[in-house]
């Protein structure tokens, strides 16, 4: 028996009765459309029981997700690190730029050169010649206590010509070249094949070789007069980028960490997105979803703060310019933390769209007061004889489709990105609003369109 039959049966007239029936079918849809659903029957425990089901199967995805989202992230930027030759030179090329990396460079390059200049063989050579001239023994005693000055004269030459090398613009094209190069024999030293250019040490040392800048060295020495520069033999020295034994456990496991780079994050947002599907409410799950993603990357943040203060704290003592560690290490975590920032900026846009999408009243409200001012626009604008026409009745009985295709594209523009940013999301988030708004601008109302004397 239907709900029209049993009014009648209780002696409502059969007119009222059809009106409430209708009036429960219009409830029913408005429930549906504020992502409500109706209360099961007392009698029928199974909706509840569902409904919970549900409610736990997304919690635990959700959560899920926010706790691998950290890991997907790191992970992503190591395989990109090692895999993308520009992306690692652009992480480290403007070290060349830095101050405290430069002086660095200038030191290793000065004490790899003086450990081949010997200076006391150079005056005991002039000595001998001129003691064969029968130089007094006066003068070949004091050319002999001129040693030290000598050694120190020589070494501040040395060190003033490459200070000039490292901030010349030849040191940052050889210094950009360098690593281009040493970039494949990066990643063959992670998969354990060794390299000549750049190299892992066994206790962690990600050193580059020299050997193209001492030899532009010398060739700058020979240049300002220090003719002694030029009989120099080939010198293999290195200069050290990051040392941190978590290397050596890199390179164990290269293949472990492309593979991770590649399909975690895929599998964070397939875990996230299937626990706002399974949602009893979607846009309250996709809010909490957006909160936690952003959750996570502050605690990443956080975690990325402290691991910089133990590598700093572990290198005390260790090397001789922490400074210069220092830089490398920011300038190495640079792209990790734009990374960070660019998904927690995600979040947030995601955990903005879902709010005002919502059923909650300020949402309802703020929509509402946004619905009345396009529709005074338009109102205006057609008084005065401007019109959407035709494609506006269309666009009135496909907006939500048009929504969708507005959506789905800002989605697109976001992954196919091939270095994100928080500027490039906003953008393309602002974008989008804009475009949903011209969209609500331009459909017209059915109302409307038949009183449009056109």
């Amino acid at each position: 028996m239907n709900e029209e039959a049993a009014a009648a049966a209780g002696g409502v007239p059969p007119d009222v009765a059809a009106r409430l029936a209708a009036l429960e079918r219009e409830n029913d849809r408005l429930r549906q459309r504020l992502g409500e659903t109706p209360a099961a029957p007392q009698d029928s425990p199974r909706g509840p029981v569902r409904h919970r089901s549900r409610a736990s199967a997304a919690v635990i995805l959700i959560a899920l997700g926010a706790i691998l989202a950290p890991a997907a992230v790191v992970s992503a930027w190591a395989e990109r690190t090692l895999t993308d030759t520009d992306r690692y030179v652009a992480t480290v090329a403007p070290l060349a730029d830095d101050p405290a990396v430069q002086s660095a460079v200038a030191g290793r390059l000065t004490e790899a050169v003086m450990e081949r200049i010997d200076v006391d063989a150079v005056v005991d050579g002039v000595v001998d010649g001129l003691t064969d001239r029968d130089l007094p023994p006066r003068a070949a005693t004091a050319l002999t206590t001129l040693k030290a000055p000598l050694t120190s004269g020589v070494e501040s030459f040395v060190r003033q010509t490459a200070d000039r090398l490292v901030q010349s613009d030849g040191f940052r094209s050889a210094w950009d070249q360098a690593n281009r190069v040493a970039h494949e024999q990066f990643i063959a030293a992670m998969r354990g094949s060794g390299g000549d250019v750049l190299q892992v040490g066994e206790e962690g040392q990600l050193t580059i070789q020299l050997a193209g800048l001492i030899d532009l060295l010398k060739q700058r020495l020979v240049e300002r007069g220090f003719g002694l520069a030029d009989n120099l033999p080939t010198i293999d020295a290195t200069f050290t980028i990051v040392q941190t034994t978590q290397l050596v456990e890199l390179r164990n496991r290269y293949a472990q960490v492309v593979a991770l780079g590649t399909w975690l994050p895929w599998i964070v947002l397939v875990l996230l997105g299937a626990g706002v599907v399974v949602a009893v409410h979607h846009l309250r799950a996709l809010l909490v979803a957006a909160l936690t993603l952003v959750a996570a990357m502050l605690v990443l943040a956080a975690a990325l703060a402290v691991a910089r203060g133990l590598y700093l704290d572990a290198l005390g003592g260790q090397v001789a310019r922490l400074d210069a560690a220092e830089v490398a290490f920011d300038q190495v975590a640079t792209f990790l933390r734009a990374t960070l920032r660019t998904v927690g900026v995600l979040g947030l846009v995601v955990a903005l769209a879902a709010y005002l999408g919502g059923a909650g009243a300020s949402a309802r409200s703020l929509r509402g007061g946004l619905g009345k001012g396009l529709a005074a626009t338009r109102t205006w604008a057609e008084g005065r004889g401007v019109s959407s026409g035709p494609f506006g009745a269309w666009l009135a009985g496909h907006r939500g489709f048009a929504r969708t295709v507005v959506i789905a594209l800002a989605a697109l523009v976001l992954l196919l990105a091939s270095s994100p940013t928080p500027g490039l999301v906003i953008g393309v988030a602002l974008a989008a609003g804009l475009l949903v708004i011209v969209i609500e601008l331009l459909a017209r109302p059915p109302s409307t369109v038949r009183d449009d004397p056109s």
